[in-house]
């Protein structure tokens, strides 16, 4: 891997060590398709800005380097932020469809949103589990069952080509959209059961201290219950953010071009680079582990509370 590869874009080098050696050539040769997929080479300084932008966003919190508000500001303004430099269209800014994006800021884009969407889904799903309303609690009971039914690539399927089919004619939604509709409420079904779980947790003198206190239902749930159920299910909760964003690579199956979706659409039509998936994909499987990592790093300091 280290010792005979090959590290510069010389498909002649690769090819005369004869797999004798890794080939990070390839790397070096096809990242800017791997990292940004189609989106148009003239423009890729957009979707690294973007990515770099949400990145920091991601990291200033899971390092606390802003407290609350200054945080929820950064946010405020990054994602909107994201979304201007990826399609453009603005302040001169050239067009570029959804369809055009792709690479690492696809991936990361559906992450995000994915897990920042469906936390708040999850949370009234949960509560609505518990609820005394019998109809209530049934929809969200037929909602939780239906999702976790059915495996995430067959309801990405659904979205992608069977809801369009039942759309009024002239009418469209876009299939990024789609796409992440459908990330977002297969997470947050997932999500539910984590936090009802969590609720359940809570001992009932938790409850009963907060009526002591002349709180009221909503105001126990707020202040009392719902961060003591948080807390207690933090671990189950980065698994499921952690899922998610290796999930995001089954969006290939539906044309659009992620970070794996990227690598086979940088290899498959170059005939003197396309036996070198291999060391793509240790490349790409590195970029995800080093997420997922991040990701139970920040899992423990919010369970230590350092």
């Amino acid at each position: 891997m280290l010792l005979q590869a090959v590290l510069k874009p010389d498909a002649g080098a690769c090819q005369a060590v004869n797999h004798a050696g890794a080939c990070w050539g390839v790397v070096a040769e096809k990242y800017r398709v791997i990292l940004f997929g189609r989106y148009p080479h003239a423009e890729q300084w957009r979707p690294l800005l973007a990515t770099t932008l949400l990145l920091l966003a991601i990291v200033t919190g899971g390092m606390r380097l802003l407290s609350r508000g200054p945080l929820l500001a950064a946010w405020a303004l990054a994602l909107p932020i994201f979304f201007l430099l990826m399609g453009g269209g603005y302040f001169g800014l050239t067009p570029v469809g959804s369809d055009q994006w792709g690479g690492f800021p696809l991936t990361l884009l559906l992450a995000v949103m994915g897990m920042l969407l469906a936390l708040p889904l999850a949370i009234l799903v949960a509560l609505g589990r518990q609820s005394g309303l019998p109809l209530l609690r049934g929809l969200c009971l037929l909602y939780v069952e239906l999702v976790r039914g059915v495996p995430l690539i067959s309801v990405l399927f659904l979205a992608s080509f069977l809801f369009p089919i039942i759309l009024p004619p002239g009418f469209s939604v876009d299939v990024l959209l789609r796409v992440q509709a459908s990330i977002v409420l297969f997470a947050a079904a997932y999500l539910s059961e984590t936090i009802r779980g969590g609720l359940q947790a809570v001992p009932a003198g938790q409850h009963d201290a907060a009526a002591a206190l002349g709180l009221g239902r909503w105001q126990a749930m707020r202040w009392i219950i719902l961060p003591q159920a948080l807390r207690a299910v933090i671990p189950s909760m980065m698994n499921s953010a952690v899922s998610v964003f290796k999930d995001t690579s089954l969006v290939t199956v539906v044309s659009l071009y992620e970070l794996t979706g990227s690598l086979s659409l940088a290899l498959a039509g170059d005939a003197e680079w396309r036996s070198y998936y291999l060391e793509g994909y240790l490349f790409i499987g590195m970029i995800y582990w080093t997420g997922c990592y991040a990701m139970s790093r920040f899992s423990r300091s919010l369970e230590t509370g350092k």
